[in-house]
């Protein structure tokens, strides 16, 4: 982690703008605040990129546009608002440097928030290595979308103070394969997202959230020896489908 915040603190040197690009399900939790502090500090133009917003309802995209300025909602896998943030860069860029181009545009944020898909988006092909498993990206990797803009893609960090394992399981900063406890994980997924979880999955709510967990095990035959329903194995379904991008919020 400490090669990775190397390299993120070279691009925010090196950049002429900043994109934060945080998870639109969890845009408090992929908030950046060493980030954030760091690009101000330094005077140059920070925009907020909330991706993912197909997964988001509408009222979830207006509260945080008011609240983060400037701001574009966008959605990589449909290559909505990657028009918007285009434009807005060249705003700001133009604001704060008249006269340059190309821009370089550092595009920043925790692991697997999406920003490889998000250049991958704005160039209109694959040109960014991406990949649901955190820590994909070791290097910067400089992709030009035009001649005004050149991003830089950087790797993932998280905040030197930031120990949530629970907040990171989530956001997939700690990948499926790799939790240690997906039940826990999902149970708190199922807390804080009532109706969400079975909804998607198709079972009416159970008596508790344990319980939820083990009729989805059964609905999908997710059984261990003796017929009794794998919750491990559940869980990690689960959490793989939560960091997919395959359950919307509803």
């Amino acid at each position: 982690m400490a090669v990775s915040w190397k390299l993120v603190n070279n691009v925010i040197n090196d950049a002429d703008v900043l994109l934060l690009v945080m998870d639109s399900r969890l845009v408090d939790e992929t908030r950046n605040a060493q980030i954030e502090l760091k690009v101000k500090g330094l005077g140059k133009p920070l925009i907020y990129v909330i991706n993912k917003c197909d997964l988001v309802g509408k009222d979830v995209s207006e509260k945080w546009k008011r609240k983060l300025k400037p701001s574009v909602f966008v959605s990589s896998k449909d290559h909505q608002g990657t028009t918007m943030l285009r434009d807005l860069i060249i705003v700001e860029g133009s604001r704060a440097f008249p006269g340059k181009k190309p821009f370089k545009v550092g595009v920043l944020g925790y692991p697997n928030v999406g920003k490889s898909s998000l250049i991958n988006a704005m160039r209109g092909r694959n040109v960014a290595p991406a990949s649901i498993l955190s820590g994909y990206t070791r290097h910067i990797k400089k992709i030009k979308v035009d001649n005004r803009l050149m991003l830089l893609d950087t790797p993932g960090v998280i905040p030197k103070n930031d120990k949530d394992h629970m907040k990171h399981a989530l956001i997939g900063t700690v990948d499926f394969n790799h939790e240690k406890d997906p039940d826990l994980v999902v149970i708190e997924l199922i807390q804080a997202h009532p109706g969400m979880i079975e909804s998607f999955y198709g079972v009416a709510e159970g008596q508790d959230d344990a319980d939820t967990i083990r009729r989805i095990a059964v609905k999908r035959n997710l059984l261990s020896k003796g017929s009794e329903p794998d919750i491990n194995r559940t869980s990690r379904m689960i959490l793989k489908d939560w960091q997919m991008g395959k359950i919307k919020e509803k």
